[in-house]
């Protein structure tokens, strides 16, 4: 029987944490990284847990660490922004049981508010980084960086991308290694970063990236395929794959490690070819690396850092117009919209029937930004929607947030939202937050929270209640409605806005793609009442469209029977069926 299996990439990256004996994952939700935690999950040797966000969950792998077991913390790019005031120092610190963060960029925004390169960030850190190139190496790697982490002193990052975290390939499968907890001796000089020790740990960084980058020219990760000697390659990661699908007869420097990289390696393969690219996606890193040695190669003037590359796009460079691997095919435009009942089109159509800006967040509701509901006006980063009201009021007073609130999810609030709602309570603000609860980690798939009341393992827990929570800091005005409660809503939040109090209005209703959800009822149009006013067609419900003869109807196998739609109908043209 064989022990190979077909698996995607964020799967093969459990596996791999799995067969090294990781015994603690901790992790944020955020796509491309969110299916590693759920598959991990299913192991029982691994405990797994949600974190409220990734600086936390960078904090408990550095704990487990220092508690001497082999530790996890996983991510997509911008969570590595949270994490990082943790990760510069745990640098510094380095480990005593192995340590990795996992971290998923995403060229190409498939499911993000920008491409930043965790390359950069792990530069500046002095944090190495490998980057598989397919699921089979995806579980290896993991592997490998415990070996690296424990025998170098350092934390590693094991860097994905969209691509490779949604692709699958052939996974070896192997037995998992149960790694012995090394014991726990206190160490105040390597643990306690007060300037003392810090500026002697610095050094030893030093030390180790310079060691790291000399001996990395043997290490396993690293490949050199020399073929045709007339023009090579110098990539790493998916982008390998599409190297070798292009130009399967070039030679071939494939680097595991993106982080230190090693300057002998590099001018070994360089001597051996006469024209050489460097091939990396988003950031020329290896490439600025590869110059300032004095190595004279191609790079980011033929090929873009913006979005996904493609082996299209390496054949039109090397080869020209005729170059083409596939045919371009033209998909239809399909925005983004909100589900059918969502929760969050009953809150935006009555901020936009009030004319209400909103201070966005990350999660679906930034949906609420596009026409027809054109309420959303800003989305920076996760928990930036209160902070930014906040500035608002300071900047131009109370009188101009009369026209705005604040929308955050419940998710999104727990992550950062709290500490900006405690900045308003400490600085007097005045304005309104309204915390848009559907009882679920909505954008990435349904991911439980602290405020669900079950663990990333499904276990029953404590639940944190938002009202609590919210006088507990300080904040005297919270009020809570149903999210599809369209008068009572409207009254709220023209009260809430119109005084002079900082309000909280948390509106519950669960999302309507939750597993045990249940919809009864549906929604259908009366043709005989319906006056082709289009008053319904303003919440800009999917299930909803127009006839040719300019009437409403509800696609029975859309619609959710939220009723909404029967709020904005003045001619009583909507029933609800009762099945």
């Amino acid at each position: 029987m064989s022990n190979k299996v077909i698996m995607l990439g964020n799967e093969a990256i459990a596996r791999g944490a799995y067969e090294a004996g990781v015994k603690v994952s901790s992790a944020y939700p955020g796509t491309p990284s969110t299916e590693i935690s759920e598959y991990l999950a299913k192991y029982d040797e691994v405990y797994t847990e949600w974190a409220p966000n990734e600086k936390v969950a960078a904090e408990v792998a550095i704990g487990a660490s220092i508690a001497g077991v082999r530790s996890l913390a996983c991510m997509k790019h911008v969570g590595l922004n949270v994490a990082s005031d943790p990760l510069y120092t745990f640098a510094y610190t380095g480990v005593t049981g192995g340590s990795v963060l996992v971290v998923a960029d995403d060229p190409g925004l498939a499911s993000s508010q920008n491409e930043q390169d965790t390359r950069m960030i792990a530069r500046a850190a002095h944090v190495p980084v490998l980057e598989p190139s397919d699921s089979g190496e995806a579980k290896d790697f993991m592997k490998y960086a415990y070996e690296l982490s424990e025998k170098y002193d350092t934390p590693v990052i094991l860097r994905t991308t969209t691509k490779l975290a949604h692709s699958q390939s052939t996974v070896e499968l192997c037995d998992r290694v149960e790694v012995e907890d090394k014991a726990y001796e206190r160490n105040v000089a390597k643990y306690v970063m007060m300037p003392a020790s810090a500026i002697g740990r610095h050094l030893y960084v030093e030390d180790r990236e310079r060691r790291m980058a000399a001996d990395s020219a043997s290490f396993p990760v690293n490949k050199v395929e020399i073929n045709d000697k007339k023009l090579g390659f110098i990539t790493c990661g998916i982008a390998y794959q599409y190297v070798k699908e292009a130009c399967p007869d070039a030679s071939v420097l494939k680097l595991g490690l993106v982080n230190p990289i090693s300057r002998e390696l590099i001018a070994s393969f360089i001597e051996q070819v006469e024209t050489v690219y460097v091939f990396e996606e988003l950031e020329p890193v290896i490439e600025e690396q590869v110059r300032a040695w004095g190595f004279d190669v191609k790079g980011k003037e033929c090929f873009t850092r913006q979005g996904e590359y493609s082996a299209n796009m390496l054949k039109k460079v090397i080869y020209g117009e005729g170059g083409a691997v596939f045919a371009k095919q033209e998909t239809p435009n399909r925005p983004p919209i909100l589900c059918p009942g969502c929760p969050h089109r009953s809150v935006f159509s009555v901020l936009n029937k009030l004319k209400i800006h909103a201070s966005g967040d990350i999660g679906c509701y930034t949906l609420g930004a596009v026409a027809p509901l054109s309420v959303i006006d800003s989305t920076i980063c996760m928990g930036a929607s209160i902070s930014a009201l906040h500035g608002m009021e300071k900047a131009r007073g109370k009188e101009y947030v009369k026209n705005w609130v604040a929308v955050i999810g419940d998710s999104t609030f727990l992550h950062t939202g709290i500490n900006s709602l405690v900045n308003m309570v400490y600085n007097k603000a005045t304005g309104t937050v309204m915390i848009l609860d559907n009882r679920t980690t909505g954008m990435t798939g349904h991911q439980d929270h602290a405020a669900t009341g079950k663990t990333l393992k499904g276990e029953e827990t404590n639940a944190i209640d938002f009202p609590t929570l919210c006088r507990a800091i300080g904040v005297e005005n919270v009020i809570e409605v149903n999210a599809f409660d369209v008068k009572e809503l409207e009254r709220v939040i023209t009260e809430s806005v119109n005084s002079d109090t900082l309000t909280v209005i948390i509106t519950k209703s669960p999302c309507v793609l939750l597993k045990g959800q249940k919809f009864p009822n549906k929604c259908a149009v009366d043709p005989d009442k319906c006056r082709k006013c289009g008053m319904c067609m303003k919440i800009g419900c999917p299930a909803m469209t127009k006839g040719e003869d300019g009437k409403v109807k509800i696609d029975p196998t859309m619609c959710n029977g939220c009723g909404l739609c029967k709020n904005y109908c003045k001619f009583g043209a909507i029933e609800t069926v009762v099945k």
